[in-house]
């Protein structure tokens, strides 16, 4: 955890104005999980990678006895302002420079559908097994390394841009450069333009295999000009973006492509790791095997992976039993970018997983039972990635410097009144970055990106797709759609000024019926209940109604089982009830549990 969260003196504890419930797990010296417990009981639903701000946090350190202190701010504003630390830098992040050596770019190929991305991979793969430097393909593992004047190239074998996208959202980020294959016959396309903003929402560098060089009807200087529309300025047009023409087909123009790839890499200063550490890397895929039992593809991002290493990946653990190359052969260890399949693990565990060596397997086997328990623990609810409420909050702390949006819309007409207002807004320092604008409902793709940049969905007459529409629920993802441009552009600019308020909504949580009242000195009158529906909460406010009409509407101020207070009481069971600033309870009394939640999906 920072150095900005530190206990001052005894009983006093500084706390930055927005930290996760698991830093102030840290913090306070207690379990997340009781963090977890102590939210609840005052009404806020929070997983354990959730962020809140310092009030909240201030309620859960004076319930556990301390006394919270705000943390200045400037130390945290420095930080802040960059957004996320990515993925490579947090694997780098502890590591002396003077360790760090030169490791095989990792490199994945994006382009619209039949523009060739798959025979591509398979022609440079073909090539390099018929110069003789692998050997014969006995087994898709799902990445492979190729030589090349001396020199590795890891490749990534994935479907397109949604799959790529779909693993930043999960937190994994495995790229070093993008190739992106435009077919010369066809030019750019809409999934070339999704892909292109795909990639630079990842800030990967791009280089184009101008595919199909081969065929008559290719027309290289007017998909050159197509790209050149989108921001890719070809190099022999004095632009800064490589751009190779190929043939997958006729298995022409590898050669420059490859060399390509290893110019963006000498330009690169970071695609670098320390070979002598113990390995760390993403999941690429689980699978269960009849006979191997449960095993994963994965890529060494950062240390070596030997047989013999304890490893944890997500809620699976195990020791490396043994490890197989791309050719099918076992190895005995696997240094940086290099993809392996690991057997040996006791679950197969997600695409997308981050995983790591560590000390023992007694080690390996508590990181995986706490992260069960934490997750468990977590609170019911979406967890909330990025809303435009979020960003109007951190703009007045200085937090947040830049607004990531994506823009769905019913026409391509509609896109460049949207996009050129919306960049009109704010100023050199505060500014919204367009990643992706394009017509078409909101789908997966889109809220997976979201995902991956901390980005907010603005659609225009259009809706987000059930699929999409669940994922940005499950997610957190915030999608906001309109019918007007005005009032589209009026509340991004309202974000954008610190001024914007959150819509609350009223949630049923639970409905009691009377059955019974009690007059207790000192407290005021009980209401004998039973729940009917859902549950009864003492963080809820609550109504009561009669006959049809609400007498009350106020907060809960004791629930009780029996002679216990209690938290919640399930429909089908009875409690007591008592409620701030009401004592007029009658049998037969309706008593409405409700919760106040911010708006999320219109």
């Amino acid at each position: 955890m920072s150095d900005e969260v530190m206990v001052r003196e005894e009983g006093v504890v500084e706390i930055p104005e927005f930290l996760t419930v698991r830093d102030l797990g840290e913090l306070l010296d207690v379990s997340p999980i009781d963090v977890i417990k102590e939210l609840m009981s005052a009404g806020v639903m929070a997983n354990i990678n959730q962020e809140i701000d310092f009030e909240t946090a201030a309620i859960v350190a004076e319930e556990m006895g301390f006394e919270p202190v705000e943390k200045a701010r400037v130390a945290v504003e420095e930080v802040a302002e960059e957004g996320p630390t990515p993925l490579w830098e947090r694997f780098y992040a502890d590591e002396p420079p003077a360790d760090l050596k030169p490791r095989p770019p990792i490199v994945t190929t994006l382009g619209h559908v039949d523009h060739g991305k798959t025979s591509l991979l398979d022609a440079i793969r073909q090539a390099d097994v018929a110069g003789g430097e692998a050997g014969g393909i006995t087994q898709h593992i799902g990445a492979y390394q190729v030589e090349h004047d001396g020199q590795t190239i890891t490749f990534i074998d994935t479907p397109g841009h949604e799959a790529f996208t779909e693993m930043r959202a999960r937190g994994a980020h495995t790229t070093d450069i993008a190739i992106l294959v435009v077919a010369a016959d066809d030019g750019v396309m809409p999934q070339t333009m999704e892909a292109i903003n795909h990639a630079r929402a990842a800030r990967v560098p791009i280089v184009v295999a101008l595919n199909k060089m081969d065929l008559p009807t290719a027309q290289p200087d007017k998909a050159k000009q197509e790209l050149a529309d989108q921001g890719l300025i070809p190099d022999d047009w004095g632009g800064d973006t490589l751009c190779i023409p190929v043939s997958a087909k006729q298995k022409t123009g590898l050669g420059d492509l490859l060399d390509a790839i290893l110019l963006v890499t000498e330009d690169s200063e970071q695609i670098k790791a320390n070979p002598n550490r113990p390995a760390v890397g993403t999941v690429l895929e689980g699978r269960l095997d009849r006979t191997r039992g449960a095993t994963a593809t994965v890529l060494i991002q950062n240390g070596t992976l030997r047989i013999g290493d304890d490893i944890v990946a997500g809620l699976s653990c195990g020791r490396v039993r043994q490890l197989i190359d791309q050719d099918g052969n076992p190895v005995k260890e696997a240094g940086p970018s290099t993809p392996v399949l690991v057997l040996g693990l006791s679950d197969v565990p997600d695409a997308g997983e981050i995983f790591k060596v560590v000390s023992e397997s007694c080690v390996a086997r508590d990181i995986v039972a706490q992260r069960e328990e934490e997750l468990s623990a977590q609170a019911p609810g979406p967890i909330r990635t990025f809303t435009l409420d979020d960003f109007a909050s951190r703009i007045k702390a200085g937090r947040k410097k830049e607004l990531n949006l994506i823009i769905k819309t019913d026409a391509q007409g509609s896109i460049n009144p949207i996009v050129t207002s919306l960049e009109q807004l704010g100023d050199e320092e505060l500014k919204v970055n367009i990643l992706h604008a394009a017509p078409g409902n909101i789908g997966k793709s889109d809220v997976n990106l979201a995902i991956a940049s901390q980005a907010i969905i603005i659609g225009f007459n259009v809706k987000p797709d059930p699929a999409a529409r669940r994922l940005a629920e499950s997610e957190g993802v915030d999608i906001r759609t309109y019918g007007i441009i005005y009032q589209l552009i009026d509340e991004v600019d309202q974000a954008l000024k610190g001024l914007l308020e959150p819509t609350y909504v009223k949630v049923l949580v639970g409905e009691a019926e009377v059955r019974d009242t009690f007059h207790i000195p000192d407290r005021g009158t009980v209401a004998g209940s039973y729940i009917r529906k859902g549950e009864a909460r003492r963080s809820a406010r609550a109504r009561v109604v009669r006959g049809g009409e609400q007498l009350h509407d106020g907060p809960v101020s004791s629930l009780k089982r029996f002679a216990e207070d209690v938290r919640t009481v399930r429909k089908g069971y009875e409690c007591g009830v008592g409620l701030a600033g009401f004592d007029d309870f009658e049998i037969g009394d309706v008593i409405q549990f409700y919760e106040e939640r911010e708006k999320q999906l219109e």
